[in-house]
C-alpha cells in the first residue's frame, strides 16, 4: 500500500514536472512562428487526448477486475479499495516503464551513427 501511495506520488511530480515545462516553453512560444506554434497546440493536444484515453482505459481495467457486479454496497469495500489501489499503481507503473522503454528505444534511432 506504501508502495502504491509512492508510485502515485511520483507519477504525479512527474505530471507537474511536464506540465511547468510545458508552462515555461509556452513562454518560448511568444518567438514562434503561427505554423509553430498550431504544430505545438496539436502535439499538446494529442497529448491531452492520449491522457485521457490512458486514463479512461486503466478506469475501465481496474474496474472489470476489481469490483464486484452485484453492487451490493454503496460504497467501495476494503477489498475492492484496495484492490483498485493495487491495480491502478500497476498500471501507471507499467505506463512509466513502457514509457521510459519507447523513449530509450527513440532516443537509440535519433543518435547518430
Amino acid at each position: 500500500h506504501r508502495q502504491a501511495s509512492k508510485d502515485r506520488r511520483r507519477q504525479a511530480k512527474q505530471t507537474t514536472e511536464r506540465t511547468e515545462e510545458a508552462t515555461m516553453n509556452a513562454g518560448a512560444n511568444a518567438n514562434m512562428s503561427p505554423a509553430e506554434k498550431a504544430k505545438a497546440f496539436d502535439m499538446a493536444q494529442h497529448e491531452m487526448e492520449y491522457r485521457v484515453d490512458l486514463f479512461n482505459r486503466m478506469t475501465s481495467s481496474c474496474f472489470a477486475k476489481c469490483m464486484d457486479t452485484r453492487y451490493k454496497e454503496g460504497d467501495l469495500n476494503v477489498g475492492e479499495n484496495s484492490c483498485v489501489d493495487r491495480c491502478a499503481a500497476k498500471y501507471w507503473q507499467v505506463t512509466g516503464i513502457v514509457g521510459q522503454m519507447l523513449g530509450g528505444m527513440q532516443q537509440q534511432q535519433q543518435a547518430p551513427r
